[in-house]
């Protein structure tokens, strides 16, 4: 008897009836490590393979399922989820289709919280650099927080008793559910339009993590980050850290530690101020009584209590700078006369009525200086000026010597 042939159509329809079929499959809870991770941005669907250390398994979770995750899957990451294992016809592949998935281990909100965390201190918005010094003395505060919590009341009893001449501009908002984030954004918004708002505290009571994740919220980190105004984010109690409190100028840890930090302390600084003029007029009172000893230490000096010992020492110092001032001036004197003879004496022996004087005479013709028998001719007249005179001569005769 031969044995019957199916279509391959046939074989992967009988299959995937065997997995429909099977109750087992069709609500399974499987934990594995997340490899080839895809997801496919035009439809929203991801696309992974779980492993373990002998095995994997593709799957597959549909952008139906994927938008309700809390965090983003990624490589490595190890997961449980729960779906049903089915046979993909046309290809004859079993995978499970994924409905719900979470970390093994840290729970979703923490996972997807520190997720956001990392890539948000990568883009810079962490940076103390871009951290917006808080003002000393604020005018106005801008409050954002829910106005039916302890918050508001502590943040205006603190802001009332330490610093009263501040205003208080109070943007009531939700601050807990998908819409806070959206409803804090659009306060921060209308602050920043009505101007003349010096420091602007958001935050809430403490609370679950779930009650406190509107202000993990991606927009809303940024919307602080770029406010121009300081922002003081006090969210939650001292042991509760968020997004916010990462991206805000500072980060108090309960809203009545904002208030404090957002305004000074009048009375401390009346206080201070009443110190300051305690110190400053004991430094004068020491200052003056200093300077008064110093008076009447100079009066009580000889010069004052006897004018005539002053003037006595003046001149005696006076005599004593112009015998000075006499001597310097001989000396200088003596010098001048000395360079003078000797510049005198130089002047003489370059005279030459000097060399004339010992008998010689200076021979010219004209304007003309002769100096060497070739520069005269025989019968040519010339003069001879002698210490005494000059002769007008005529010459008779030129006679070389044996070297001309």
């Amino acid at each position: 008897m031969s044995l019957p042939t199916f279509s391959v159509a046939e074989i992967n329809s009988y299959i995937k009836r065997k997995f429909d079929t099977d109750m087992v499959l069709q609500n399974v809870v499987v934990s594995g490590e997340i490899s080839n991770f895809s997801h496919h941005y035009k439809t929203g669907h991801l696309y992974f393979s779980l492993k373990d250390d002998t095995a994997a398994i593709k799957a597959v979770m549909f952008s139906r399922q994927a938008a309700r995750l809390r965090f983003t899957p990624e490589n490595g990451m190890k997961v449980v989820v729960t779906g049903r294992v089915a046979v993909f016809e046309r290809d004859g592949v079993y995978q499970i289709y994924v409905d719900s998935m979470e970390p093994d281990g840290a729970g979703a909100l923490a996972v997807a919280f520190e997720q956001l965390k990392k890539r948000l201190a990568a883009q810079g918005l962490f940076d103390p650099a871009h951290k917006k010094p808080i003002p000393t003395f604020p005018k106005r505060l801008g409050v954002i927080t829910s106005p039916t919590g302890a918050a508001v009341q502590d943040i205006f009893n603190v802001t009332g008793r330490r610093f009263p001449i501040a205003d208080i501009v109070f943007c009531p908002v939700t601050v807990q559910g998908p819409a806070a984030p959206a409803d804090m954004i659009d306060a921060l918004e209308r602050l920043q339009r009505l101007g003349g708002i010096d420091v602007i505290i958001i935050g809430r009571g403490g609370g679950s993590m779930e009650d406190l994740w509107c202000f993990n919220d991606e927009l809303l980190a940024r919307a602080i980050y770029a406010c121009p105004i300081p922002v003081i984010s006090a969210v939650g109690h001292e042991t509760d850290f968020t997004i916010c409190d990462f991206v805000s100028d500072l980060r108090a840890p309960t809203p009545s530690a904002a208030a404090e930090l957002a305004v000074p302390d009048l009375n401390g600084l009346l206080m201070e101020c009443a110190s300051f003029s305690d110190r400053l007029y004991g430094a004068y009172r020491r200052r003056l009584d200093a300077e008064r000893g110093r008076l009447r230490m100079l009066l009580s000096a000889r010069n004052f209590t006897d004018p005539g010992h002053f003037f006595d020492s003046e001149k005696q110092a006076a005599a004593l700078l112009t015998q000075r001032l006499q001597a310097a001036g001989e000396r200088y004197l003596n010098g001048q006369k000395m360079l003078l003879s000797r510049n005198i004496t130089a002047l003489e022996s370059l005279n030459p009525l000097s060399v004339l004087l010992r008998g010689y005479a200076a021979v010219s013709a004209g304007d003309r200086i002769i100096g060497s028998v070739k520069d005269v001719a025989v019968d040519q007249r010339i003069d001879i000026t002698m210490a005494d005179g000059v002769l007008n001569c005529r010459v008779l005769e030129k006679r070389m010597d044996d070297n001309g």
